[in-house]
């Protein structure tokens, strides 16, 4: 299980993980738990348009979780809301459907791919990209001009 779970290059990314702390100002701040696992990711936000601008994060999870969360924190400035849906959404099916690895900027998330045999670490896989949707969709809304609105 070790090796083809724990591969190099998940323990890389594990070990490097860019834009840890906290923004000054963040648009959104949003924080999940796993229940099954105890993982705990934090990110804070900034959009520009709609694009990430600036983010934040705080990670404890197990190697999984951090090398997921090393992956979106190198990528995720310039995406979309949209990108990063389809992100989450084609992780999620890689773990759970044997669908392909995300494209794109987010194609670094293939070396995951181990993680499908182990439902139980789904959920530590997920949590950044759960949490960085849920995060651009409110710093997105929060933008909104109320003129535009009303």
């Amino acid at each position: 299980m070790a090796d083809e779970l724990y591969s190099n290059a998940v323990l890389r990314l594990a070990a490097d993980i860019p834009r840890i702390g906290r923004l000054e100002r963040p648009q959104a701040s949003v924080r999940k738990v796993s229940r099954l696992c105890g993982s705990e990711i934090e990110i804070d936000i900034v959009m520009r348009g709609e694009r990430v601008a600036d983010l934040a994060l705080r990670v404890k999870a197990c190697a999984l979780g951090q090398a997921s969360a090393s992956v979106l924190a190198r990528q995720a400035v310039g995406a979309s809301l949209k990108e990063l849906e389809v992100a989450r959404d084609s992780l999620l099916a890689m773990l759970k459907q044997g669908k392909p690895a995300p494209r794109g900027r987010f194609g670094e998330l293939a070396v995951l791919e181990g993680a499908r045999a182990y439902p139980a670490r789904h959920q530590s896989v997920m949590l950044v990209f759960e949490a960085v949707t849920e995060a651009a969709r409110q710093a997105a809304t929060a933008q909104t001009p109320t003129s535009l609105t009303g």
